[in-house]
């Protein structure tokens, strides 16, 4: 009779197929088979649609005369009992014999009960082992995940390192994660659509991203140090890239809370989709005749004779006012001998505050280890134990983002200190000198609410530059 030898492997760490071959090798001679065919496959027997094996039932389907399938065990061949019902129907059909060498087992057309009873009990086994192994990396996973050990490839402005043979570690890629961390900043100003985002990154970097990619990497909840596991959040003990608080921001605007609307964010005018009519409430848009772009009311609602305004002339007018926005030197240099006092209470009040929440934390990590203690000694039921750890992880999870907002709230005082104050020294200079897309973060950063009125623009000025324009106006800078 023909024979079909098959050698298969998992991986390559398995015992291999050549070993395999040689050992079935003198049997096959023994029992005066001729070999027709010898498959060697590296192929996960529990894992798709197993191609590889299917081609070889193909094989034997074809065939006008008997085949023998010779095999060095019953787990090479299969683990689940779904290949055996074509196994069997070709066996019963006088079309396929199954030689087990190591099991001693021949499986025939007229094979008895017993021995079709001992082919279901090693397939029987065989599955067995699978799922145990398959227990063994959930627990093995779920033991990872609780000490926020990541089981999986990291995203994006992380990577993994060698520490030890066979062991890696995740760390932040310096280079990468910088450029998370703009993305953030940048979508989270309202002034960047995700097309902008992506000829930026082209610009600065030289690296071209999908708007997919893009909108995946906003979306990344391990940047602030969440990592989600089968739809399951769980903190990771690695640094974040981000602060929760710009993760929050960057998903407000996403879902339209802060973004600005606007049908072409995408061409370079600075103004477009900034600024509404006074009269109607419609959208100015812009349109370029002659070399020039003009900004005038769609008039959507009806005409009412709006005005044509050039971009030169908005442009000088918002120059104007930045030139306002502008506070002398000595009440900066009262401004930052306040700053200093205040931050002398701040970080007091960070310090106490901090360590009443490393004490919070402390406590629940220790009722999530009680909680398994009592889940082993079975004083709590599997159920229960998932109910606790996911409420204590809740909490841990609050903990972690309220320590991050302390440390961001920290970071942003400075930030946002230098921010202001550079731009009450240089508001018109930066302006003027600006690109598109900074332009438009100043107007957001200082002005809210752009109406034209006729050809004036009119406006409302955000928090504390609506303070700083009141006094520029008014008599309290004025003399100097």
């Amino acid at each position: 009779m023909k024979a079909i030898i098959l050698a298969r492997v998992s991986d390559k760490k398995q015992d291999s197929n050549e070993a395999q071959i040689l050992r079935v090798s003198d049997y096959v001679k023994q029992k005066q088979l001729v070999v027709w065919k010898t498959y060697e496959i590296e192929e996960s027997s529990t894992k798709g649609d197993r191609e590889k094996f299917q081609k070889i039932v193909e094989e034997i389907e074809k065939s006008k005369e008997p085949i023998v399938l010779v095999v060095d065990t019953v787990d090479r061949l299969q683990r689940s009992f779904k290949e055996s019902v074509q196994l069997d129907d070709l066996r019963k059909a006088g079309k396929l014999e199954i030689h087990f060498y190591r099991e001693s087992l021949v499986i025939h057309q007229n094979s008895n009960s017993s021995d079709l009873l001992r082919w279901d009990m090693a397939v029987m086994f065989a599955r067995s082992y699978v799922l145990q192994l398959s227990d063994n990396v959930k627990r093995k996973q779920e033991q990872m995940l609780r000490s926020g050990i990541y089981p999986s490839r990291p995203p994006y402005g992380y990577k993994r390192v060698p520490i030890a043979k066979d062991k890696t570690e995740i760390v932040v890629d310096e280079y990468t994660s910088k450029i998370v961390q703009k993305v953030y900043e940048w979508y989270s100003t309202g002034a960047y659509s995700m097309n902008t985002i992506i000829e930026k990154l082209s610009e600065d970097y030289d690296i071209h991203w999908s708007k997919g990619f893009v909108d995946k990497v906003l979306k990344t909840t391990f940047y602030f140090g969440l990592m989600e596991w089968k739809k399951k959040p769980y903190p990771h003990k690695y640094p974040p890239i981000i602060s929760k608080n710009l993760f929050d921001q960057v998903q407000r605007v996403k879902s339209g809370h802060e973004k600005k609307k606007f049908k072409y964010a995408g061409l370079p005018y600075p103004y477009r989709g900034m600024i509404i009519c006074n009269d109607c409430g419609c959208q100015i848009t812009a349109e370029e005749q002659k070399g020039h772009v003009y900004y005038h009311c769609t008039q959507y609602r009806g005409k009412h004779g709006a005005s044509w305004l050039r971009e030169e002339e908005i442009t000088a007018q918002l120059s104007s006012l930045f030139e306002n926005v502008r506070v002398p030197d000595d009440v900066i240099d009262q401004i930052t001998e306040d700053l200093k006092v205040i931050h002398e209470g701040k970080i007091q009040f960070k310090e106490e505050h901090e360590s009443s929440l490393m004490k919070e934390r402390a406590t629940y990590q220790h009722r999530i280890d009680c909680s398994y203690v009592d889940k082993l000694d079975g004083r709590i039921t599997d159920s229960e134990y998932d109910r606790y750890y996911q409420q204590f992880r809740n909490n841990l999870a609050d903990i972690d983002a309220r320590l991050a907002m302390l440390q961001n709230a920290d970071d942003q005082y400075f930030i946002s200190t230098k921010y202001i104050l550079e731009l009450s020294k240089r508001a018109k200079e930066l302006f003027e000198s600006s690109k598109v897309e900074q332009k438009r973060q100043i107007i957001s950063l200082v002005l809210s609410n752009l109406r034209l009125d006729g050809k004036i623009l009119r406006y409302e000025a955000i928090k504390p530059f609506d303070t700083i324009l009141d006094c520029s106006y008014g008599q309290q800078w004025l003399p100097d």
